[in-house]
């Protein structure tokens, strides 16, 4: 389908299989003003926590790079231990507050949406060096939004700004006279509340931001039902190809049926729209089992088969029938036609007896009793 199709062909939620593929390139809701927010909430949480170890980390940096004996100065060989020394006291400082940042730089991009790792995302795309689409990717849409998010980013953040210096006007006049030690650790707690204040001011675009870009991401995946039969053909297979699986497959069964019909102690027929082939194994015990069924075309070839295997064939309708509909092949038939089977099946041993010459000719066979929830009329 075109990428420019209207949305409003697109009404149907995405499958599982269109997301799958989505996740693999990479296409997932992301916010940057919640990443943005993460990053400033860290930062402002380590100066709270951290600030005054850092400003006592930064006291003795300054205390042994700025007080220097003369021995030290003239001593060439001081300098490389003098910028270890330094570069470990700033490193101590530092240390707990990068970790927060690096944490928070982590967390946030995968807060919404979880985490990723997709090699077609990160595989160069030369459509991106194509002019023409750089420029319309400037004056679209979503280019013109990100723009009016900044604005009003920039325009919240520095009212908060005045806002905050407004009121920390009286602490940032005091450093002026106070102590060094006591001005660093001082301006470390003014700084960390105050950029908590501007993260906090963040909090209002990033609570739109977020709702937006998983709209955004679940309308970009919406599908049309065109798109959705297309899938559903692409995994499913094509009608016409699943079609002639199903008849194979159903030769295949008839192919097994007429193979196994010659081992049948009994055909029951309709006698011309349904057949069914019964055995009964009193080795095995349990049930007579169905061997064979079918209507019609498939009746005629199991009696066929018979007829050439010299497999008795009897007539009974109601019998034919009930067994056709209540019992699947290979299975045993069911309890509430066991006696009409051992009815058929004793006249079946006794014809065969008396064709042996060892008995006497039985009664012709009578309908057998069919209870009323298996009997199925024509």
């Amino acid at each position: 389908m075109s990428e420019d199709q209207s949305s409003e062909d697109r009404t149907e939620e995405p499958t599982e299989k269109r997301r799958r593929e989505a996740r693999e390139k990479g296409q997932l809701p992301r916010s940057r003003e919640l990443n943005t927010l993460a990053v400033l909430l860290a930062g402002a949480g380590g100066l709270l926590l951290y600030g005054a170890a850092l400003g006592d980390s930064l006291l003795r940096l300054m205390r042994g790079s700025f007080q220097l004996s003369r021995e030290t100065v003239m001593n060439s060989d001081s300098m490389l231990q003098l910028f270890a020394t330094g570069g470990w006291l700033a490193a101590e400082g530092l240390w707990p507050i990068l970790a927060l940042l690096l944490v928070a730089a982590l967390v946030g991009p995968i807060a919404l949406g979880g985490w990723l790792f997709s090699s077609e995302a990160l595989a160069p795309k030369f459509s991106r060096l194509n002019p023409l689409a750089g420029l319309k990717r400037m004056f679209s849409a979503k280019s013109l939004l990100e723009l009016f998010k900044a604005l009003v980013k920039f325009v919240v953040v520095l009212l908060v700004a005045l806002l905050v210096l407004q009121s920390d006007k009286d602490d940032l006049l005091a450093m002026a006279h106070e102590p060094m030690e006591q001005a660093i650790v001082h301006s470390a707690k003014v700084v960390g509340w105050s950029a908590l204040w501007l993260a906090a001011s963040l909090l209002i675009i990033a609570a739109v931001d977020v709702p937006y870009q998983l709209w955004d991401n679940r309308k970009k995946l919406m599908m049309t039902k065109q798109e959705i039969r297309d899938e559903y053909k692409d995994s499913e297979g094509k009608p016409e190809v699943k079609a002639k699986v199903r008849q194979m497959q159903r030769e295949m069964a008839q192919r097994r049926m007429m193979q196994a019909v010659p081992t049948a102690d009994v055909v029951i027929t309709n006698p011309t729209h349904f057949a069914v082939a019964l055995k009964y194994d009193a080795e095995a015990g349990g049930a007579p089992k169905l061997l064979a069924k079918g209507n019609d075309f498939i009746a005629l070839k199991i009696r066929e088969v018979a007829n050439e295997h010299k497999v008795m064939v009897l007539e009974s309708p109601a019998l034919a029938r009930a067994v056709y509909y209540s019992t699947e092949l290979d299975q045993e038939i069911p309890a509430g036609l066991y006696l009409a089977v051992a009815q058929v099946l004793a006249y079946v041993y006794q014809l065969k007896q008396f064709r042996a010459g060892k008995g006497k000719r039985p009664e012709p066979l009578a309908e057998p009793p069919i209870p009323e929830d298996l009997r199925r009329d024509e």
